[in-house]
């Protein structure tokens, strides 16, 4: 019904339209040719940079990376110092700027040769961007005024970490509108303000979707109220994908709200392939609210960003994969633009000849007049094309996109500007710089037939759920539904494939309301404990014997069987141990990848393999299972972690016996439940839940036990591995004893690290889960010169995180396990403010259930809250004079699990790379939230013994290898081919 209101007027003659595209395309093309950006038009070394970067692509990421670090290095030795240290790993263009650099840092003292550089990098960002602040663009406003162009201006640096920078967001566009609006009062249209709505709140979230509008919609309250009497018009800029639908909600809640008071647009991207339908939705929408609304059509500027979010989210990617097919979407959403006119105001923003040229020959075609449409350019890039259309004779008028903004601190906006300026597909490029043809230029763009989807021929990651998704959201409300009908069942255990429901039981309460019982769980004996291992042993030999096939193809059905329960097992997991949706959603898809990745490994492990080529001799390797396996996984990674353990013990071969947390045991019984809908057989694996000091302790000091798999505490794991080490009467083999312990975890932040990705990486790694993994951020180690903002900044950003019930979409934090958990935090709270200074202590201020808010201290790296595994949302921030000391300071711990990196030196990313010992090392990431296959997880130290979780011969510790040797000769001869 929407596709058929969208197209009301006749369609033109597609022939007669490309015909007039090229005859305009040529007019303006007569004038354009003697126009030239002064980007290309300079010389000197402006001029070498410019084309050693069109011709040497890792010259080209070097000098952009180098571009985008330079505004944080404050001294001018490490301007030098970065500035060789880019020229090095740049290829053979930058031999000649290295030699000439080393020897001008010879002879010309740093205090004279940095600002020089500086100097150059600004007369660059000058190019784009029109100036400093608002008085300094004052003039090139101005000036674009005389020359007849309207302007768009946008305040660059719009990246907030905390509520305070999202205000501080606001104040300076309502600064913005002062400024300039008085110069356009009673000219509506004249200036207009580009906005990122996702600066306006900064917990800003898809999933928490009507909580976010209801957030940004307020914000932007005071910014319209002062655009409305200055006649100031408000365009809502387009962001990454992720944000898009929750960006037109937004806009159709301020149209519907503000559309008679002030001139709304809304940016579209061509790029996205469904840019087509979310235009047919807005005219719709437009016209059902009996509305017009503004729309900029752009090409899109994340082009790279969202292809590589895509690939390694496992989701579709959602841009066109050739330029050609961007520019086709484009010339049909021009179509589209310009024949529901009653709907929409166009904006063609675009510095293409031929897109230009078919949206004005479109336009005539259609009999629009100049004030129909309006055509808009960037600062710096689109002014030949200007010029030329207006000595064309095209009297439509051009909107110039004027971003304003210190020039240094605005090199992001810099750096995505000089790589389309630079790149293969570049309009600019092809026309002054290899000077293609008109005709070249005018081509009518043709799809190329896009890549088929890859085949998967081997593990892949599953990917987590795009909570963009109406869909998704709402699958996940009825979870949450669902499973709070489910709430106080009993949970018998499970022996030989019998459910036992015992005399005694144990609740397992929400921790959030603890007044919630989800489950009511049986508790073992010792004596359930010893018919479990005789179950188990009854049912090996069997078992083992089960081909590697099966037992991997058992597996996969799980895998299956568990995304068929996906929304139910993140609903639960919400209820059961307080993660988040987004965490538990993270937890349910590791959980698969375990299945589907040990699946894999065991059929390659499953197969002998021939050693050698010895004449006469038949040498084979092998894998067979150990025995028995207890599997004694912890809470916080509920469905993950037994997931992991349990599956590499079935699929070895082995029969285990799951001995759940007694905080998160239903989670663990619909675990065992999904083994046996695949199919496992009775006896393969019993759910034996029960108090870890009697039951847990049996199981490990049994004789008939083999295998013991475990992650929790330290203090728990040493125990199990003193007990492991004990010969009992009956006992045939030595116990192996894989264990995964604690973490006390750094991240090193230094003067060179880009401080938005650095506050909210650390944000995420140390409240994630409010603190609750082996793997969490509980330090961060900041280097002097970086240390205040840091600390401000982060604290600033704790402040601002949503703290409530996990299954509530708005909530960053949720509560502590259990009351236990909440205590001990308190208490190194408390320990915190008397070894540091409080850099920030927020209370929770939630009436029931085991909350506790971030706390943050300035401590040395010996205080014993920078020392102690917390297991909370505690955070110490440590100064360290350089990174020689951050390294020390990092490796100072008992422990040596997980640590991160924020730096763009690669001499200090060398140096972490070689000397930060942790089992994990992420480098301007997040320390939480590894993969299975692409980062396998585990560390040294006091963090465990054991491979890695996740990785290629973490199956091999549930196995004994075995050498088998065959001599083939018979009476002096052998088969052909046995070893010849």
């Amino acid at each position: 019904m929407a596709r058929q209101e969208a197209q009301r007027l006749d369609t033109p003659s597609p022939a007669g339209v490309e015909a007039r595209t090229r005859e305009i395309a040529g007019a303006i093309y007569a004038f354009l040719k003697e126009e030239q950006p002064s980007f290309f038009a300079s010389g000197g070394w402006r001029k070498s940079v410019i084309e050693w970067s069109m011709r040497d692509e890792r010259f080209r990421t070097q000098l952009l990376r180098f571009i985008d670090v330079l505004p944080s290095l404050r001294t001018d030795a490490l301007v030098l110092r970065i500035f060789s240290e880019y020229l090095r790993e740049a290829g053979a263009p930058a031999s000649v700027l290295l030699r000439s650099a080393e020897v001008f840092s010879r002879t010309v003292p740093a205090v004279i040769a940095a600002p020089l550089i500086r100097s150059a990098v600004r007369t660059l960002a000058r190019e784009f961007i029109a100036g400093s602040d608002p008085a300094d663009a004052k003039q090139a406003i101005d000036q674009l005024r005389k020359d007849g162009a309207l302007v768009s201006l946008d305040l660059l640096g719009e990246a907030v970490v905390s509520e305070a920078e999202a205000a501080q967001y606001g104040s300076r566009y309502l600064g913005l509108i002062d400024f300039f609006g008085r110069h356009t009062a009673g000219q509506s249209g004249s200036l207009d303000i580009s906005l990122k709505l996702s600066s306006f709140y900064s917990q800003t979230d898809p999933l928490n979707f009507e909580g976010s509008i209801e957030k940004i919609v307020p914000a932007l309250r005071p910014v319209i109220e002062k655009a409305a009497p200055a006649k100031v018009s408000l365009t809502f800029d387009m962001e990454q994908y992720y944000h898009k639908d929750l960006v037109i909600a937004a806009f159709k809640r301020v149209q519907s709200e503000w559309g008679g008071g002030v001139r709304l647009t809304i940016a579209l991207q061509a790029y996205l392939r469904d840019a087509r339908d979310d235009l047919i939705g807005l005219i719709a929408w437009a016209r059902g609210e009996r509305q017009r609304i503004g729309v900029r059509l752009v090409k899109g500027a994340y082009w790279d960003y969202e292809v590589v979010n895509g690939r390694q989210k496992g989701w579709p990617v959602p841009v066109f994969l050739s330029k050609a097919g961007t520019d086709a979407n484009y010339e049909a959403l021009t179509k589209l633009l310009f024949e529901n006119l009653d709907a929409v105001r166009p904006a063609v923003a675009s510095h293409n000849l031929r897109s230009v040229a078919h949206a004005l020959a479109l336009a005539e075609t259609l009999g629009l007049g100049p004030e129909d449409l309006e055509f808009q350019s960037l600062f710096g890039m689109g002014g030949p094309l200007r010029l030329a259309m207006k000595h064309a004779g095209f009297a439509s008028p051009v909107r110039v996109y004027c971003p304003i903004g210190e020039l240094l601190p605005g090199m992001a906006y810099l750096v995505r500007r000089v790589l389309e300026n630079t790149s293969n597909e570049s309009f600019f490029r092809k026309t002054f710089s290899e000077g293609l043809s008109l005709e070249e230029l005018t081509q009518k763009p043709v799809p190329k037939e896009e890549p088929a989807a890859e085949r998967i021929d081997q593990f892949r990651n599953e990917p987590l759920t795009d909570f963009s998704k109406a869909a998704n959201r709402e699958e996940v409300r009825q979870a949450l539904s669902r499973v709070r009908g489910t709430f106080g069942r009993s949970y018998p255990l499970i022996i030989n494939g019998e459910e036992i429901l015992t005399r005694t039981e144990a609740p397992s309460a929400n921790p959030a309301k603890p007044d919630e019982v989800i489950g009511r769980i049986s508790q073992a004996t010792t004596d359930d404990a010893d018919r479990a291992v005789e179950a188990a042993r009854k049912a090996f030999s069997k078992w083992r014997n089960t081909s590697p096939e099966k037992r991997a193809e058992l597996l996969v059905l799980a895998a299956e069987e568990m995304r068929k329960r996906r929304f139910d097992l993140t609903a639960l997991e919400a209820y059961e141990v307080g993660k988040t949706v987004a965490e538990a959603d993270g937890d349910v898809a590791e959980a698969i990848d375990h299945l589907a990745y040990h699946a894999s490994r065991m059929r390659e492990l499953g197969t002998p393999q021939r050693l050698g080529s010895y004449p006469g001799e038949i040498n084979e390797y092998l894998y067979e299972p150990k025995g028995l396996a207890v599997i004694i996984p912890p809470w916080n990674f509920p469905l993950a972690i037994p997931a992991g353990m349990t599956s590499a013990a079935l699929v070895a071969g082995n029969c285990a016996i799951l001995k759940p947390s007694g905080l998160s045991p239903v989670i663990a019984w619909q675990l065992v439940e999904i083994f046996r809908e695949a199919g496992l057989p009775d006896g393969v694996l019993q759910y034996l839940p029960g108090p870890g000091n009697e039951v847990g302790e049996y199981l490990v000091s049994h004789p008939g036990i083999d295998l013991i798999a475990f992650t929790g505490s330290k203090e728990v794991g040493l125990r199990i591995v003193e007990k492991a080490a004990v010969t009992r009467p009956g006992q045939r083999n030595v116990k192996r004893v894989v264990a995964e312990m604690g973490g006390k975890n750094a991240v090193i932040v230094d003067e060179t690290a880009d401080l938005d990705e650095a506050v909210r990486g650390v944000l995420e790694s140390a409240f994630g889960y409010q603190g609750q993994k082996c793997s969490a951020c509980s330090r961060a180690i900041v280097l002097d010169h970086v240390f205040d903002a840091f600390s401000q900044r982060i604290s600033g950003a704790a402040k601002s995180i949503e703290i409530g019930p996990a299954e509530e979409f708005r909530t960053f934090l949720g509560p502590l396990i259990d009351g236990k958990a909440a205590g001990k935090v308190r208490h190194y709270i408390g320990l915190g403010t008397r070894e540091g200074r409080p850099v920030l202590i927020r209370e929770a201020e939630q009436e029931q259930g085991s909350f506790v808010g971030p706390a943050l201290f300035e401590t040395g790296p010996d205080a014993k809250v920078a020392q102690d595994e917390i297991f909370g949302p505690v955070l110490s921030l440590i100064r360290a004079r350089d990174f020689d000391e951050a390294i020390r300071f990092a490796n100072q711990s008992e422990y040596a699990l997980t640590g991160g990196v924020y730096s763009r030196s690669p001499a200090n990313i060398a140096q972490a790379k070689r000397e930060f010992q942790v089992g994990n090392l992420y480098i301007n990431r997040r320390i939480t939230g590894a993969l299975v296959c692409r980062q396998p997880f585990g560390g040294f130290g006091m963090s465990g013994v054991g491979s890695k979780a996740g990785g290629p011969d973490y199956l091999l510790q549930f196995m004994n290898p075995r050498s088998i040797s065959e001599n083939t000769m018979r009476k002096g001869s052998a088969p052909i081919g046995d070893g010849r």
